[in-house]
């Protein structure tokens, strides 16, 4: 068992790592890991006792991120999301497989994949997804393109877990892409 970076600040953000690893050191592919860390997830979505008052912490600038634990073997990290009505991503794709869950409010999610156009390639928007308090969706690269923002008039937070350490990569993003021509 490896030692993690930072204690976990609440009893209930414990028992979520806990359980995370466990998924995590199965060792199988990521996009199977992915799908047993969003089991594990799903049920600590919406308790209140998650999150410390200041992880739930938000910035009137642009959405916040507070990284919650991040193993020592660089394994996964648990980040928090905090997003201000409005506030959304670039659209962008990930270093590594990741999952997530809405734990408050709703986020709204456009999926794109790229399509070759002759000599370059081109991003076209798939699938627009809603998610609500409770939802949890995962993905492994490649494939993983996407762009998420807080579609509800209060603040909206959501648990990131990836397998990769963010607390010394600063982000889980590989790449940012340039909108679609019919975007805005």
């Amino acid at each position: 068992m490896t030692t993690p970076t930072a204690a976990p600040t609440t009893a209930r953000l414990g028992q979520l790592v806990d359980d995370v690893r466990e998924a995590v050191g199965r060792g199988l592919p990521p996009d199977t890991t992915a799908y047993l860390v969003g089991e594990r997830l799903a049920a600590h979505l919406g308790a209140a006792d998650l999150l410390t008052p200041e992880q739930r912490e938000g910035d009137p600038g642009h959405y916040r991120q507070h990284i919650l634990h991040a193993e020592s073997d660089g394994s996964f990290s648990v980040v928090a999301l905090v997003w201000m009505p409005g506030q959304r991503t670039s659209v962008h794709d990930h270093v590594s497989w990741c999952v997530t869950g809405v734990h408050q409010g709703t986020e709204s999610e456009r999926r794109y994949r790229l399509v070759p156009d002759g000599t370059t390639a081109r991003l076209v928007a798939t699938e627009d997804v809603v998610n609500h308090q409770g939802d949890v969706c995962g993905f492994a690269p490649p494939g993983d393109i996407h762009r998420v923002h807080n579609s509800c008039s209060t603040t909206a937070i959501s648990l990131h877990i990836y397998g990769a350490d963010i607390s010394r990569l600063g982000s889980s993003v590989r790449r940012v892409y340039d909108l679609p021509a019919d975007e805005l």
